[in-house]
């Protein structure tokens, strides 16, 4: 008998990636792909709770989100690198929006100074270090404790998604930067931002083995490339060591996110999911 494709097993593996009712929290909401993630939260169902350093532009984010798609959506001013700044957006986002069931963990920080931020490693400031390693790595667990937190009091589980990026896995090819130049400066991939983004899988695989017992599943996912203002030398030369043959675009991150947050991907946990173009198989 040919299986019918169209009646209630259909709608039921559909269904798997709705996320009506549920609340997800994004930090980094207002970043290139902190909107994406946002956006693709809202577009399945789920209210948005954005998450950045400007309260004001996090609102109005959040009011487009809510026009775009009908969700309840607020925006929520955070320093992630500041604990008490942390309590308090997760206590306000529990509290308007009945809960906390998905935290994209994704904000990250480069530098407000790129050339110190893309300096070589061994003029590296000690300063500037501990200044990206304050958001990439505190923010990031101070977020996950915060959020994990309110989901062990809920007792109904929950999605914690943590933003890596491929050089946190893989070492960069230095070859790629000659002549390459990003929002008109020098660009390399600093020590610090590898080191503070294989940090992020290292606290994915404890928090994923922790909290296990009580339903909360905790997965990494891992950005390759992403075009967004690099010139045309970088691009070609990226893009040559990529299987696939192009960088990513923002939008390309969001399918896995949404897997990784829906039940989907209920039997998913301590996963780091690649979304890179193949970059890790060479």
């Amino acid at each position: 008998m040919k299986e019918n494709n169209t009646g209630s097993g259909a709608e039921r593996y559909s269904a798997l990636f709705d996320l009506s009712g549920k609340t997800a929290v994004v930090t980094g909401g207002l970043g290139i792909l902190g909107r994406r993630f946002c956006a693709g939260l809202a577009a399945h169902g789920a209210q948005v709770a954005v998450a950045d350093l400007d309260d004001h532009k996090a609102a109005a984010f959040a009011e487009q989100l809510h026009q775009d798609y009908g969700t309840a959506c607020m925006g929520a001013g955070c320093d992630v690198s500041d604990p008490d700044s942390v309590v308090r957006m997760t206590d306000k986002i529990a509290q308007r929006l009945g809960g906390i069931d998905i935290l994209l963990n994704n904000a990250a920080s480069k530098s407000d100074d790129l050339e110190q931020f893309f300096a070589p490693f061994e003029s590296y400031s000690l300063e500037q270090w501990r200044q990206v390693t304050a958001v990439n790595v505190d923010g990031m667990f101070l977020v996950a404790q915060a959020v994990g937190n309110h989901m062990l009091k809920q007792n109904r589980g929950g999605s914690i998604i943590q933003t890596s990026s491929i050089y946190g896995l893989l070492g960069p090819d230095e070859r790629i930067y000659e002549g390459s130049r990003y929002l008109g400066t020098t660009i390399n991939t600093p020590a610090v931002y590898s080191a503070s983004k294989a940090a992020v899988v290292g606290l994915t695989s404890h928090l994923a083995a922790r909290w296990a017992p009580y339903g909360i599943r905790v997965n990494t996912l891992t950005p390759g490339g992403i075009e967004s203002g690099q010139n045309s030398r970088f691009i070609e030369r990226y893009s040559a060591r990529v299987p696939l043959g192009r960088m990513g675009q923002p939008d390309e991150l969001v399918g896995a996110a949404i897997y990784l947050a829906s039940d989907a991907s209920s039997y998913v946990t301590g996963h780091n999911l690649y979304v890179d173009g193949g970059l890790h198989a060479w």
